[in-house]
């Protein structure tokens, strides 16, 4: 029955998606918490800068990270600044960083801004601003600053995207959960909100029973098994359209639930003399109203 299978989980199914998408939106994203993935993509950067500068034996210092979302690397050797833009991207790339980001170069002896750009210049229609003009010698910084860095809106952007998935999820879950108790028949599906027959009556929403002047609680199976009886007062039911009716959405049939189930329900009949529910040996049962004992 995996028709079945799939109702009667459904909400699962629907929350489970939602929660690994949650799941993903994670800091590891954010740069600021993924220094050693900025780290490499610059030292890659760097290797690549020197390598086509003909410099393949000088080390390469450590990365530093000089402020939120900031990172640098010291070149003393000059490198080919055409070259620059595409070595960062494809680094960044190689390593999973897709947040805008600035680039500058910057003079080691005063800090002074010799050269730079930023990502949205690599799709732009005039390109990277002063590629082609000399490459002014001597030691730099090649340093790089995530726009979207910051840990306060990094968080309420995520958060917000959080928030989306979590009510989406809820919303969808709540939308199957009712689908799947319309789907079963329950109690509460269409229909009066009370079901009178002899001198009781079925509150099919809140699965109360009223008899003899004493109110009781049903359960689910229990109240719908009642109500299969009383909207079909007066017929023989057979034992497997009780258990098709009542029982098929569980996926499996049991024989004995009938049994079960009917006994409990004349219990709780059993202060109302004018209802009666009748076995007909090998075949079913039958619910009888308007006899008094």
């Amino acid at each position: 029955m995996p028709w079945i299978r799939f109702e009667k989980y459904g909400v699962l199914l629907a929350v489970l998606p939602f929660t690994a998408w949650i799941l993903s939106l994670t800091p590891e994203n954010y740069p600021g918490k993924a220094p050693e993935k900025v780290n490499l993509a610059l030292r890659r950067t760097a290797d690549g800068l020197l390598r086509a500068a003909g410099d393949s034996t000088s080390r390469i210092p450590a990365v530093e990270q000089v402020a939120d979302g900031i990172w640098r690397v010291r070149l003393e050797s000059s490198f080919a600044y055409d070259s620059l833009p595409s070595l960062l991207q494809q680094s960044l790339d190689h390593y999973g960083i897709r947040d805008a980001y600035e680039v500058t170069v910057r003079r080691c002896a005063d800090a002074m801004i010799d050269l730079g750009y930023q990502k949205a210049d690599l799709s732009g229609s005039e390109g990277v601003p002063c590629t082609g003009r000399s490459m002014p010698k001597g030691c730099h910084y090649l340093e790089i600053s995530f726009v979207h860095a910051s840990p306060g809106r990094w968080f309420l952007r995520k958060k917000g995207l959080q928030w989306i998935a979590l009510l989406g999820s809820a919303g969808l879950g709540l939308w199957l959960f009712l689908r799947r108790r319309k789907g079963q028949g329950g109690p509460s599906e269409g229909g009066p909100p009370w079901l009178t027959f002899g001198q009781s009556r079925l509150d099919v929403a809140g699965q109360v029973l009223e008899c003899g002047g004493l109110r009781q609680d049903l359960t689910f199976r229990e109240a719908k098994l009642l109500r299969l009886f009383v909207t079909h007062s007066g017929q023989l039911l057979e034992r497997e359209f009780i258990l098709t009716q009542v029982w098929a959405d569980e996926g499996v049939l049991v024989g004995r639930s009938v049994d079960v189930f009917v006994s409990r329900l004349r219990k709780k009949l059993s202060a109302d003399p004018s209802v009666s529910i009748v076995a007909v040996h090998g075949v079913g049962y039958r619910l009888e109203t308007g006899k008094m004992a």
